[in-house]
C-alpha cells in the first residue's frame, strides 16, 4: 500500500546548438518527450517491480493530466484508489540535453486539500502487508482519516518525509529522510563530521517522531540507520556512481518497504535498499528503470484523407467540464462503456436507462485499437471519431471519453463515477449485485455498479452478419 502525493513527470529531450538572440540562454530544440508518474506514483511503480500487488491512495485531478496519470499507473500494474483533488495536476517538466538537465519547470500551483478516502480504502490500509507513505508535501499525508488509519494498522509503516509535510504518525517502523532533509527538519548545527551530524539529526528525529528507526540516506555514500539504544549502522554503497538521481529516494523507500513486507529485519531492509538505489543510479536512473514509450516531438504526417472532426462533447477536457459542473451542484455522475460499433436500439435503450440514474451520463468508448484487440482484426466497422460523434448526438449522452486500454479501469479511476451501468446482458452473478468486472474498481471510492434492462435480439455481431449476407442490388455502390 502506497499513500501520498502523485505528480506527472515529463522529461523533454532535445539538442542545443545556439543561444537565444535576445538573452544569453541556450535554445532547446525538442526531439522527444516521455511521461511517467512522479512522487508517490513513482514509488508505487517501483514497488510493483518487486512482484507485489500494489495499491496507491493519492489525489487525482479531473483534468487531462489526471487522466494521463491514471493510464500510466494502470499500465504499470498499480491499483489506483483516487482521492478527489481540486485544481490542476501538479507537473514537473525537466528539459534535458545530452543526458543533462538544463532546467526544471514546475506547474500546478498550490496544494489543494484532497477529498475523503472511502471506507474501502481505510479497510485496505488495515489489512495491508506493508504501507509506504510517500509524502511530497501536498496534503495527502496530512488527511486526518488517513492518519488515523495509518496509526491503527498493524502493518509495518515506512515513511518518506518531506520538509513541507506533517510529521510521521507515532510508531512507524522506519523513516527515510535524506541528508538535506535531516538538516532542515532537525536543525542540526554546523560543525563536526558528516556522519556525526547525520547521527545527531537522525536520533533527534527518531525521538521526536517516536519512530522505530530513522535511516538517513547519504547519496552515493550509502545510508546511516539510527535505532534506539544501539550504535548507528553505516551501510555503504556497493559502488559510487555518477548519474541521474531523480527517483533514487523513491527507489530506496520502495525497496525497504518491500523487504519489510517479506519479514526482513531493519538492517537487512536497509542493506537491500542501499544496493537497489545504488544500482538504480548506476544503470541510468529513471530513464532505464522505467523505459516509457518515448514520444517524438513532431506529429506524424497527416493522412491523405483526414478523419472527420470529433463532436464538441468528446474528449478529456469536455468530460472534465461536465463532471465538475455536476459535482459542484451535488449531483450524481453516471458512466457506461463499450465499443458501440454499429449503434442499435439495444444500445440506445441502455443509454436512456442509464441517464435516468443521475445528473449526467459519460460514455467511455473503446478506441479503434482497443476494439480490434477485443473483437479481432475486422472490427470496428465504424471508426472511433464517427462512433463518438453519433453517441454525442444523443440527447441522453452528456459527454464521451475515448480510451485505448482493453478495459476502462484507468479511465474509471480518473473519472470516479458514482454509478457504473451496463446492459442486462452482462448480469452473470448471483445475489443482489451482478458480478460486473468493474464492481471492485467502483468500490475503491464508494461507487456502485448496476445493470439496466436490455432489449433481447439486438447485437452488433448479428447486424454485421446480416449486412454481409444480403446481396447488393445491381448498380448500387457505397453506403453499404
Amino acid at each position: 500500500m502506497v499513500v501520498g502525493d502523485t505528480l506527472l513527470d515529463r522529461d523533454v529531450e532535445g539538442v542545443v546548438n545556439r543561444l537565444c538572440p535576445d538573452s544569453p540562454v541556450p535554445v532547446l530544440d525538442e526531439t522527444a518527450y516521455a511521461d511517467r508518474p512522479g512522487g508517490a506514483g513513482l514509488a508505487a511503480v517501483f514497488a510493483a517491480t518487486y512482484g507485489a500487488e500494489v495499491a496507491l491512495v493519492t489525489g487525482v485531478s479531473g483534468d487531462e493530466g489526471g487522466a494521463r496519470l491514471s493510464a500510466l499507473l494502470d499500465a504499470a500494474g498499480v491499483q489506483l484508489h483516487p482521492l478527489s483533488l481540486a485544481g490542476p495536476t501538479p507537473e514537473k517538466v525537466r528539459l534535458r540535453a545530452r543526458g543533462r538537465v538544463l532546467l526544471r519547470h514546475d506547474r500546478g500551483g498550490g496544494a489543494p486539500e484532497p477529498g475523503d478516502p472511502s471506507e474501502a480504502v481505510l479497510r485496505l490500509i488495515a489489512r495491508a502487508s506493508v504501507v509506504l507513505v510517500s509524502d511530497y508535501g501536498r496534503g495527502v499525508a496530512r488527511h486526518p482519516a488517513l492518519r488515523a488509519a495509518l496509526t491503527g494498522t498493524r502493518a509495518p509503516v515506512v515513511w518518506d518525509p518531506h520538509p513541507r509535510g506533517p510529521a510521521p504518525v507515532p510508531g512507524v517502523r522506519l523513516v527515510t529522510p535524506n541528508e538535506s532533509e535531516v538538516r532542515e527538519l532537525a536543525k542540526v548545527p554546523s560543525g563536526g563530521s558528516r556522519l556525526a551530524a547525520a547521527e545527531r539529526g537522525g536520533q533527534s528525529l527518531r525521538e521526536r517522531w517516536r519512530a522505530g528507526a530513522v535511516v538517513v540516506t547519504l547519496g552515493g555514500d550509502g545510508a546511516l540507520l539510527c535505532s534506539a539504544g544501539s550504535t548507528p549502522l553505516m551501510v555503504p554503497s556497493p559502488a559510487h556512481a555518477d548519474g541521474d538521481t531523480c527517483g533514487a529516494g523513491d527507489r530506496f523507500a520502495a525497496s525497504a518497504a518491500s523487504a519489510l513486507s517479506t519479514g526482513a529485519l531493519l538492517p537487512e531492509a536497509v542493506q537491500r535498499a542501499v544496493a537497489d538505489a545504488s544500482a538504480y543510479v548506476a544503470d541510468g536512473g529513471v530513464a532505464t528503470a522505467l523505459p516509457p514509450p518515448v514520444r517524438p516531438a513532431s506529429s506524424p504526417p497527416a493522412p491523405s484523407v483526414p478523419p472527420p472532426p470529433v463532436a464538441g462533447r468528446v474528449g478529456t477536457a469536455e468530460v472534465a467540464s461536465v463532471v465538475a459542473e455536476v459535482r459542484a451542484a451535488g449531483g450524481t455522475v453516471v458512466a457506461t462503456g463499450g465499443c458501440f460499433d454499429l449503434l442499435h436500439a439495444g444500445h440506445v435503450a441502455t443509454l436512456q436507462a442509464a441517464r435516468q440514474l443521475g445528473d449526467c451520463l459519460v460514455v467511455c468508448l473503446n478506441s479503434d485499437a482497443s476494439v480490434t484487440g477485443l473483437k479481432g482484426p475486422h472490427r470496428p466497422v465504424v471508426a472511433q471519431a464517427d462512433r463518438a460523434r453519433i453517441l454525442a448526438a444523443l440527447s441522453c449522452v452528456d459527454a464521451v471519453l475515448i480510451f485505448d486500454e482493453s478495459t476502462p479501469e484507468a479511465t474509471l479511476s480518473w473519472l470516479r463515477p458514482d454509478v457504473w451501468v451496463k446492459g442486462g446482458d452482462y448480469a452473470c452473478g448471483a445475489g443482489d449485485e451482478p458480478a460486473l468486472p468493474e464492481a471492485g474498481i467502483l468500490r475503491r471510492w464508494g461507487g456502485h455498479t448496476v445493470v439496466v434492462p436490455y432489449l433481447d435480439g439486438r447485437s452488433t455481431t448479428d447486424l454485421i452478419a446480416a449486412a454481409g449476407a444480403r446481396p447488393v442490388p445491381v448498380g448500387v455502390e457505397g453506403n453499404r
